[in-house]
């Protein structure tokens, strides 16, 4: 292991990352601006939008926005910084490259806890429906994304290395597997098991077979949510598949390949978030139709005709000047 750790940091010249991270640039940029109007929508769109769910999508662009903003800010240092040696100060973006990675995890661990009171403890807990709930949600979610990226500024295992970001070497893989699993594999597990248990739980109650009427529209509601997530959910796993698989060959295209794959999969998911929501997708038609549709078209037409635009037709009097011409011809 060691000596394929040793010939693939060998192998690594800074060139091979101005590809990937050009195109993690590229991704990075599309995400922060979708997570931006996203925001500012939310903001604008008065009740419609100031929902809970709407309130923990707002958390995630704001947990999305940070990863990008860090990411960019690690590249830069790794490609045209590059006099920047410091050993602590390289632990301190590693630190907040964990950070990031891991408020994105515990943003949707959190979705599903949300949506695991709304679907499952909300009939004997309403307070668990409350906003005020979920302000301590979100304050408990940051607490944790704080702390567990701790060991990374504690231990001397981040250290500056010429053509490598500063990551945990796979020669500390203790604190390697420590990073998996804390900061991906214990949230994405989670969130699969939440949403397994409200999925089949929706689907037994809408197929009991002494409930003659259809599902009501709040069980229509909460499967159709249960699905746009778990499709943002296999997106986000897609992302983390390279990370999982450099670990266990420690192969230099699957290593470059796990640099670019999350920025991507967290624009595809900034993208996926604005179609399946239903009430972001039709405020957003809403505010294009309003803007493409003509108002003035009447009121020209009145001003060069002199007639009154009516939704029916309407005898007008004929003018004088009119009259008195055709009185003459006759």
């Amino acid at each position: 292991m060691s000596v394929n750790l040793t010939s693939l940091e060998s192998s690594i010249v800074i060139t091979d990352y101005y590809t990937v991270c050009s195109l993690s640039a590229i991704a990075s940029i599309i995400v922060i601006l979708i997570s931006l109007f996203t925001l500012v929508l939310v903001w604008r769109t008065k009740l419609r939008l100031h929902t809970v769910r709407h309130l923990l999508m707002c958390n995630t662009s704001i947990a999305s926005i940070l990863y990008c903003i860090v990411q960019s800010v690690n590249y830069t240092f790794l490609i045209f910084l590059r006099s920047q040696t410091s050993d602590q100060t390289c632990r301190w973006r590693g630190y907040f490259a964990y950070l990031s990675i891991s408020a994105i995890s515990y943003s949707y661990l959190i979705q599903a806890i949300s949506r695991f009171f709304t679907s499952v403890l909300s009939h004997r807990y309403r307070w668990l429906t409350t906003f005020k709930t979920h302000y301590i949600l979100i304050l408990v979610q940051w607490l944790i994304v704080i702390i567990i990226p701790l060991p990374a500024i504690l231990t001397k295992d981040i250290y500056y290395r010429p053509t490598s970001l500063c990551w945990v070497p796979l020669k500390h893989l203790i604190h390697v597997i420590y990073s998996f699993f804390a900061y991906y594999i214990f949230p994405t597990l989670s969130i699969c098991m939440i949403y397994v248990f409200i999925y089949y739980r929706v689907k037994r109650v809408t197929n009991r077979p002494c409930i003659s009427v259809r599902p009501n529209n709040r069980e229509k509601r909460d499967l159709e949510l249960l699905r746009n997530i778990l499709i943002l959910l296999f997106v986000y796993s897609i992302g983390g598949t390279p990370s999982i698989l450099f670990l266990i060959t420690a192969n230099k295209p699957i290593y470059l390949l796990s640099i670019v794959s999350m920025s991507l999969t967290v624009a595809v998911e900034k993208i996926f978030t604005t179609i399946l929501d239903r009430d972001i997708r039709q405020v957003i038609i809403k505010l294009l139709s309003s803007t493409t549709r003509v108002k003035p078209f009447e009121r020209l037409r009145k001003k060069e005709t002199g007639f009154r635009a009516t939704n029916h037709f309407e005898l007008q009097p004929c003018p004088n000047k009119y009259l008195e011409n055709v009185q003459r011809t006759n």
